[in-house]
């Protein structure tokens, strides 16, 4: 959620940011309704002190046994206009909030306006795979190689689910082990998540109430079925304020995640590219105000390292504005190739949120002074792996059809180096 008063103190520099992610946005309701508030505030203080002066009045004459009428209707008048001011300002604080929580994060200074045409590469890691025969798309691969079984997923779910099976399933296993041991390697702390989560936690990770659909809810309950680990890890401090000698904390999780809209069915993005559950591993962190920058490049290196370690051709992406996700400030995209599709496809979004996130959940720091701060957030994906399979098999196909297992992961594949019919 954004800071109210930077809003009424440099209105239009946050109308002009806002305006980067290509939403046509007025904030003078907002600006009017706050100070209307605010007027009305005082108004209700006065009133507050005139009846506690009223009441000692009242308290005087009756003990000397006087006459009260005239004070009594003063205070009835008083009361009054109290009950009919808190009104008015429960009804603007609730035309405050309801915008407020609706408005989206401020993106950094340096993310340049427009959408994903406008998107800046900013690194190329690794040579795109050069075949000597016709290689195959990760479609057919996976299912020669019995690695995936896309019919009966389909038959148990519908469409947008698999089932990984034999090797397609210990591969899957071995790519989180080895997210894992990197992030224990890295000093980060390991955390098992619920997969059921509160409104409260959508609402402090920006989600809700805007993208409230998007989610799977369960039937007969407001619980919802995590659509990403980031949406329980924020909300792990909330209504908390944690010292800044603790900061930064570093987390890190395997869960599933679960996503009512799969996005585009285009025919190139079968398979396990697109799809309502899919494996990942989330890196999260909350920082102080002056180790947010720093933090979010330490993620994203943490990316780098996990794909570099994999051996894959893939590429690091500064994100535009209206790309970058509501909650988020400052987005980068690490992206790898998938020869099939002929195009990069984003397997982790590295963000900072800066305080937008906390300011909605209340996670707080008390700093050197002794003042409370609203911690920073950021998050990335440490990876998700239902695009690390296609360009694994993809990148690594070999002539007769098998699959090279890169270096990292043979050791969590009982040694083997290939995956064959």
């Amino acid at each position: 959620m954004l800071d109210i008063k930077r809003i009424v103190n440099d209105k239009e520099k946050v109308e002009k940011a806002l305006q980067k992610r290509m939403i046509d946005i007025s904030l003078d309701d907002l600006v009017n309704w706050y100070q209307e508030r605010n007027k009305a505030l005082v108004m209700v203080e006065q009133l507050k002190a005139n009846k506690n002066k009223l009441n000692k009045e009242i308290g005087e004459l009756k003990a000397k046994g006087e006459d009260i009428s005239d004070l009594s209707k003063k205070m009835k008048n008083t009361n009054n206009k109290i009950n009919e001011l808190e009104l008015q300002l429960t009804e603007l604080e609730n035309k405050i909030k309801d915008l407020l929580v609706t408005l989206p994060n401020i993106p950094d200074d340096d993310v340049v306006a427009g959408g994903k045409e406008n998107n800046e590469v900013i690194s190329i890691q690794g040579e795109k795979p050069n075949f000597n025969f016709k290689p195959k798309n990760h479609v057919d691969l996976m299912t020669d190689l019995g690695l995936v079984d896309f019919e009966r997923g389909t038959k148990l779910s519908g469409h947008g689910y698999w089932i990984y099976t034999n090797m397609g399933a210990r591969l899957e296993w071995a790519l989180i082990n080895y997210f894992i041991d990197t992030h224990l390697k890295n000093g980060y702390e390991f955390l098992l998540v619920p997969h059921i989560l509160g409104e409260k936690c959508g609402y402090a990770a920006g989600q809700f109430p805007k993208f409230r659909e998007d989610v799977f809810h369960l039937t007969n309950d407001d619980g919802f079925l995590l659509p990403t680990a980031e949406t329980a890890l924020v909300n792990y401090y909330r209504n908390e304020i944690l010292d800044y000698q603790e900061l930064p904390k570093r987390f890190f999780s395997y869960t599933p995640c679960y996503r009512k809209e799969a996005g585009s069915h285009r025919t190139e993005e079968r398979g396990t590219v697109r799809g309502h559950q899919f494996n990942k591993v989330e890196m999260f962190a909350f920082t102080t105000k002056e180790q947010s920058d720093d933090m979010h490049q330490e993620l994203i290196r943490n990316g780098e390292n996990i794909l570099k370690g994999l051996g894959l051709h893939f590429r690091v992406s500064k994100l535009a504005a209206a790309d970058v996700s509501a909650s988020m400030a400052k987005t980068y995209d690490l992206e790898v190739w998938i020869p099939s599709m002929n195009e990069y496809k984003e397997v982790s979004s590295i963000s900072n949120a800066r305080d937008y996130q906390t300011r909605r959940g209340m996670i707080r720091y008390k700093s050197a002074d002794g003042t409370n701060e609203y911690a920073h957030t950021l998050n990335g994906s440490g990876l998700a792996t239902s695009r690390l399979l296609p360009a694994i098999v993809e990148q690594f196909q070999n002539e007769d059809g098998s699959v090279t297992i890169p270096e990292v992961l043979r050791p969590y594949m009982g040694g083997l180096s290939k995956i064959t019919k």
